[in-house]
This record gives structure tokens, sequence and C-alpha cells, in this order.
């Protein structure tokens, strides 16, 4: 079984780095559309999207987001981290099977705990798809424990 480790406040430097990499697929669309309730066709509807200036489907922007949430609750600095505030600017359209890379950096520590992170989006091609910044509460207590083995869902 994999672990999670975190980093804490104190131990965290600027310009730490971390990354994590995802293959988007149909599942994750259908998923994603289940659980927030988005089902605008440019994401489901193959005909749809084909009419769309993206000529085809295109994956949840926010899908990207809750990545990067993902990234930053289980890698930098980890679990224990707390989300203050997120932006996000979309920059290119991520599509089915694209192989995407979430780019966490620590650009500044901020008083009470807070880090300030960069959150960039790069697909396979190495093309910036998202970028942004996170301001999070870092842990102070250091932890390391098993990572949750999410049961296999049907659709």
């Amino acid at each position: 079984m994999s672990m999670l480790e975190n980093r804490t406040y104190d131990e965290v430097r600027v310009g730490d780095t971390a990354s994590v990499s995802h293959i988007v697929s149909e599942r994750d669309l259908i998923l994603f559309a289940t659980v927030s309730g988005d089902v605008n066709p440019v994401h489901l509807d193959q005909q749809f999207a084909e009419t769309t200036p993206f000529k085809g489907r295109i994956a949840h922007g926010m899908l990207s987001g809750a990545l990067i949430s993902a990234a930053i609750a289980c890698e930098l600095p980890g679990p224990g981290t707390i989300y203050i505030g997120q932006e996000l600017n979309f920059l290119r359209p991520v599509r089915l099977d694209d192989e995407i890379r979430i780019e966490l950096e620590v650009l500044e520590k901020l008083p009470k705990n807070r880090l300030k992170i960069a959150t960039r989006v790069i697909n396979q091609d190495g093309k910036k798809v998202v970028d942004g910044a996170a301001t999070v509460m870092a842990p102070t207590e250091k932890v390391r424990l098993e990572r949750t083995q999410l049961p296999e869902v049907s659709y």
C-alpha cells in the first residue's frame, strides 16, 4: 500500500516542487459530471461538441482544478493542508486521453502557516493548459499514513 507524507510549514521552502500525472478518461468525465451535476454537452456529447469551437469533447475545467487540489492535498504540502483560495486561468482545452501533469511550486511563505503555491497543468505536448496560484494553510504537525484505497465505481 502506498503512503502519504506531508511537509509541515517549517519543512517547506520557497522553490519546493511536486508534480503528478493523470490521463484524462471517459470515466473521469462521467464521474465528474455525476458528482458536480455539470452535464454540459461539450463534455459528454461528441456530436454536439463537434459543433463548438473545440471541434470535439473537452474535459470540465474544474476537473483540472480538482486534480490540482488532489496534488496539494496528497503531495505538497500533503495531508492536513487546508485550502484558503485558488486562482485559475484556463488557457487551452483538456481533451479525452490527454496526459496532463499537475505541477506545484512554492512561491512564498506567508504568516499564519500559509503558503502561496503556483499551480500549473501541462499537457503531453508541453503546453500549459491551466495556470494559477493557490493559497493554503500548511500543516504544522508531521503526518505519515496509508493512502486510502478507493472502491471501483461503475457507471
